[in-house]
């Protein structure tokens, strides 16, 4: 019971990280890519394991090429690759279905969470995400960059905001206990989500202030995740971190201190979004360089600071209490 141990003590130093964004699964998928070691996977199980990278998050995410009425099936064979490839052969990975399945994670033991990046595959059905959810789906992401029956997405010129079978979808995520998810979805829907989700979270998402990329939060934004108690995940994609050419850990740094700077310090962790982007940080492209920008992480803030953003503020928010 690693974690719990942690969190009683608070102020430990820790290099244990939670990361809550990759599309691991994605590239498993549709490329065949092998969980055990494939190069290809910035996230495989080696470099997981030799990693302080405690519990990852696995998104399930069903490219927009796919034919709609293939999406849910696609949706479903990413939810087999995650138990057979990732949970079944290893008896040191354990699915993660609740924060009690987080509290009792053992020292030698890792950690795999289910989440769903897009509500497209649901299509306008209610009892696929009731399934994707009793399944093991933890955080929900309403939409993808477009428009789908729930939300339009922050690339889809319209900019509407959550539909009436949207605001069902929030009310069961709610009753459910699940993380809604507000990366890539449209500003107004952002909104539209505050007024209702009890559990917001941005996975994956930086500050527009520091890179005006309009995947990005503004401070408006910043502040009604404040509000509502929830979680925002700094990400790793170079577009999302800066305009130059070349992102750095030092760019990273800038949304940080920006977010903390906004007041968001209990609010605030990291979801990488690892297998999901071309581009990436200089001297942080997988779980094997999250040591060393942990120990940038403490060369600006203090361990207290560092241990909330690595895993503290994660396993704090995290919705459902116990495995059903």
């Amino acid at each position: 019971m690693l974690i719990n141990r942690l969190l009683v003590n608070g102020s430990k130093v820790t290099n244990m990280i939670i990361d809550a964004h990759c599309d691991a699964l994605l590239k498993m998928w549709a490329n065949d890519a092998s969980f055990e070691s494939s190069p290809e996977l910035q996230v495989n199980y080696k470099k997981w394991k030799s990693s302080s990278v405690k519990v990852q998050c696995f998104a399930i995410f069903v490219p927009d090429d796919v034919p709609e009425e293939s999406q849910f099936r696609a949706a479903l064979e990413m939810v087999d690759l995650f138990f057979e490839q990732i949970i079944k052969p290893y008896d040191d990975i354990k699915f993660i279905s609740s924060k009690q399945d987080l509290l009792e994670l053992d020292e030698h033991e890792k950690g795999a969470i289910l989440t769903l990046e897009g509500c497209h595959p649901i299509g306008h059905d209610l009892t696929k995400l009731k399934t994707l959810i009793r399944l093991g789906v933890r955080a929900v992401g309403l939409t993808w960059n477009q428009a789908n029956a729930v939300c339009d997405g922050i690339g889809e010129k319209r900019g509407a905001g959550l539909s009436a079978f949207g605001e069902e979808v929030i009310h069961l995520l709610n009753d459910e206990q699940i993380w809604t998810d507000v990366s890539h979805l449209s500003y107004q829907g952002f909104f539209d989500v505050m007024k209702l989700a009890k559990y917001p979270i941005a996975s994956h998402s930086n500050a527009v202030a520091i890179a005006p990329h309009h995947r990005n939060l503004d401070d408006k934004q910043i502040e009604a995740m404040i509000q509502k108690d929830g979680w925002i995940g700094v990400t790793f994609v170079p577009y999302f971190l800066t305009d130059a050419d070349q992102a750095t850990i030092s760019d990273v740094l800038r949304h940080v201190n920006y977010f903390i700077a906004r007041g968001a310090e209990n609010c605030l962790g990291l979801g990488s979004d690892f297998d999901g982007t071309d581009t990436f940080v200089k001297a942080l492209y997988d779980h094997m360089d999250y040591n060393h920008f942990i120990q940038q992480l403490r060369s600006v803030l203090t361990d207290e600071i560092v241990s909330k953003i690595s895993y503290q503020n994660f396993v704090n928010k995290f919705p459902r209490q116990r495995s059903s």
